[in-house]
């Protein structure tokens, strides 16, 4: 990263020592995603940083790519018994059983979706009535743990049956994938 890039001012809960932080910040955090294949990713991560901070999911991230086939949705809801029990003692991932079993069955339903929808992406993002909600909080303490629309998105999938979808994750979700952005109003971010 060069020195510009550390002078920028960035959202507060970036940690600007840790390149993989300021990365996801400012390249992928807040940025609209339209990819299914990206927002099967982002669902799963979320779900795994349930309890846990992001940066602990984060630099775990090719981790969970190398072990959920690089998030290929068909690939993981395939995943036999034996390969998600295989998981538990890796690693290179938070091995909690319930979130590593939660992979298989919430792309069985992210394929139903698909099929229901066209796509993940024309399902979830009306949720937010297809285009991004730009807030501008002041600061970090502005910005909810959940909203309405991330509300209305838990309940959504956990009637389809998905888990680790409650509504704090889904907001999360949400501001991960750019349906949501907050960055704060002094952020560089908030001129894209």
């Amino acid at each position: 990263m060069s020195d510009g890039q550390n002078k920028m001012t960035r959202c507060g809960w970036v940690n600007e020592s840790k390149p993989h932080y300021v990365h996801y910040h400012d390249h992928e955090w807040g940025a609209p995603v339209h990819d299914d294949r990206l927002l099967f990713e982002m669902l799963i991560l979320e779900g795994a940083q349930a309890g846990l901070n992001w940066e602990t999911i984060l630099k775990r991230r090719d981790n969970y790519r190398a072990a959920f086939k690089g998030f290929d949705v068909a690939a993981c809801a395939a995943l036999t018994d034996e390969e998600l029990e295989a998981r538990i003692h890796d690693d290179g991932i938070i091995r909690n059983r319930l979130k590593i079993w939660s992979v298989r069955k919430n792309a069985r339903v992210f394929l139903a979706i698909q099929k229901e929808f066209g796509s993940f992406d024309a399902y979830v993002w009306r949720f937010v009535g297809g285009q991004p909600k730009r807030n501008r909080p002041k600061t970090l303490r502005d910005v909810p743990a959940s909203t309405p629309e991330s509300d209305a998105l838990s309940k959504d999938l956990k009637k389809r049956g998905m888990s680790f979808v409650g509504s704090t994750i889904m907001y999360a979700y949400m501001q991960a994938v750019g349906m949501v952005d907050d960055h704060v109003e002094t952020c560089f971010r908030t001129a894209k």
